[in-house]
């Protein structure tokens, strides 16, 4: 199941209850605030991966608060899911233009929360593929130059290979779902089997000789590489 942090923000209990309950049924770490000023802080002291935001807070609006995080280098990354009443849609327009990600109107299905906050996290691993190269022990990889070096040896790895290799190594220790990684290396709308998955990690093994044990397999739920 997914490790990703969510920081959960409103001010209505039940509807906190209601997001926190769901979003740890499918395995996220939850956080919550009620106040702008929580969010504020919480988001800086401990970057989540994800915050889901109620616009309408006490003291510091949910508008504020997207600004503010989207004005501060620290925070500025952090995906945010804006939580809307019917008929906000002036709310919504300026907030997506503050540089919040997407919105969900209350009152809302779980089902399309969780399958939003997915889309989310997925498109942030894809973005991992461009930045910097990753060493670990004897292996380095090099997303710019698609290389991945073992003991300063190439492998030859294939396209889906090298980027579920990649999206593992980048976050050691990180369980990723089949899911996960078939969104992370195809993009959301990309149609495979998650099986097709069990396939790339059999032969990246092979390829990786003895260093393939550091691919770890957590039964039932998907892949990690060792931490």
């Amino acid at each position: 199941m997914a490790r990703e942090r969510i920081l959960v923000v409103d001010d209505e209990e039940d509807v906190l209850e209601l997001v926190r309950f769901n979003l740890d049924k499918n395995g996220y770490k939850i956080d919550t605030a009620v106040t702008g000023e929580q969010v504020l802080n919480k988001a800086r002291a401990k970057l989540p991966d994800l915050i889901i935001l109620d616009l309408m807070l006490p003291g510091i609006d949910g508008l504020e608060v997207c600004k503010t995080l989207k004005s501060d280098s620290k925070t500025a990354n952090i995906p945010i899911i804006m939580l809307t009443a019917k008929g906000e849609d002036a709310d919504i327009v300026s907030g997506l233009e503050l540089g919040a990600d997407d919105y969900v109107t209350k009152p809302f299905s779980p089902k399309i929360l969780i399958a939003r906050v997915r889309r989310i996290l997925q498109r942030n691993i894809a973005r991992e593929l461009d930045k910097a190269s990753v060493k670990i022990r004897e292996i380095v990889i090099n997303p710019s130059r698609r290389e991945v070096l073992l003991n300063n040896k190439p492998v030859d790895l294939t396209f889906t290979e090298f980027n579920t290799l990649y999206t593992l190594a980048k976050r050691p220790g990180q369980v990723f779902t089949r899911y996960q990684i078939v969104g992370a290396i195809r993009g959301e709308d990309y149609v495979v089997t998650d099986r097709a998955i069990d396939v790339q990690i059999v032969s990246l093994r092979k390829k990786l000789g003895s260093y393939g044990k550091y691919i770890e397999t957590v039964r039932g739920v998907g892949y990690r590489f060792k931490d």
